[in-house]
C-alpha cells in the first residue's frame, strides 16, 4: 500500500516517531536502531513503513532501512511471532547482527534477543535460515534491489522474484529505454512472469 513517508520529525520517543507530512503528522513505531539511524527533530527523513491492519486497530511501523523491513515481514512469517515481537527484536539486535546469527543457526546468540527465548529462536531458524536475500538502501542500493523488495512485499517469494529480476535485466525490450521506463518495463515482465509461474 505505501512504500515510505517523507516529510520533517517532529518528536522521537523510545518507540516510536512523529513525522509530519503536509498536513498529515503520522505516529510510527520503530525499533531502536532505526530510530537512532534517523537524522533529529527538525530535520527531514524518509522512513519505509509496513501498516498493520487488524479489526480493532491500525498501526504504522516504521523503518531506516528497506533490509531492516524486509527482515521484520520475513520474521512475522515464523509461526508465534508478531509485530511487536519482530519489533522488539530488531530493537535489541542490529538486523545486520541478527542475520549473521541466524544463517550460523547461532540459536544462542538470537535466544539472548529481548522477547526471543530459545524456542522462538529455534524456530526462526528452521523457518528462515538459508531463505533470506535482503537489499541495503542508500547510494549503494539499485532499482533492481528495491524491485525485488516491492514485489516480495506483493507475497512473491524473495529468492524467486530475485532470480526473475536479474534474468530480466538484460531483455532485448529494456534496451534503448530511458532510466525511469526502463524500470517501469522490467517490473512490469517481472509482474507478468511471476504471475504466471
Amino acid at each position: 500500500m505505501w512504500n515510505s513517508l517523507s516529510g520533517e520529525i517532529t518528536r522521537k520517543g523510545l518507540e516510536q516517531v512523529f513525522l509530519q507530512s503536509g498536513d498529515l503528522e503520522w505516529d510510527i513505531a520503530m525499533g531502536r536502531f532505526s530510530l537512532e539511524a534517523l537524522p533529529p527533530v527538525g530535520s527531514r527523513a524518509r522512513v519505509y513503513v509496513w501498516l498493520q491492519h487488524t479489526e480493532d486497530t491500525m498501526r504504522l511501523f516504521g523503518f531506516a532501512s528497506v533490509t531492516e523491513r524486509a527482515l521484520f515481514l520475513d520474521l512475522l512469517k515464523v509461526s508465534g511471532v508478531g509485530p511487536k515481537l519482530a519489533l522488539k527484536a530488531l530493537s535489541g539486535i542490529r538486523h545486520q547482527e541478527f542475520v549473521g546469527a541466524l544463517e550460523a543457526g547461532d540459536a544462542g546468540r538470537l535466544s539472548k534477543v529481548p522477547g526471543v527465548g530459545l524456542k522462538t529462536a529455534q524456530k526462526i531458524i528452521l523457518a528462515l535460515q538459508g531463505k533470506l536475500i535482503l537489499e541495503e538502501t542508500g547510494p549503494t542500493a539499485t532499482p533492481a534491489g528495491e524491485m525485488v523488495a516491492a514485489l516480495a512485499e506483493m507475497g512473491f517469494d524473495r529468492r524467486q522474484v530475485a532470480a526473475v529480476v536479474q534474468e530480466l535485466e538484460n531483455d532485448p525490450s529494456l534496451v534503448g529505454l530511458d532510466a525511469a521506463e526502463r524500470e517501469r518495463r522490467l517490473f512490469q515482465l517481472a509482474l507478468i512472469k511471476l504471475s504466471t509461474s
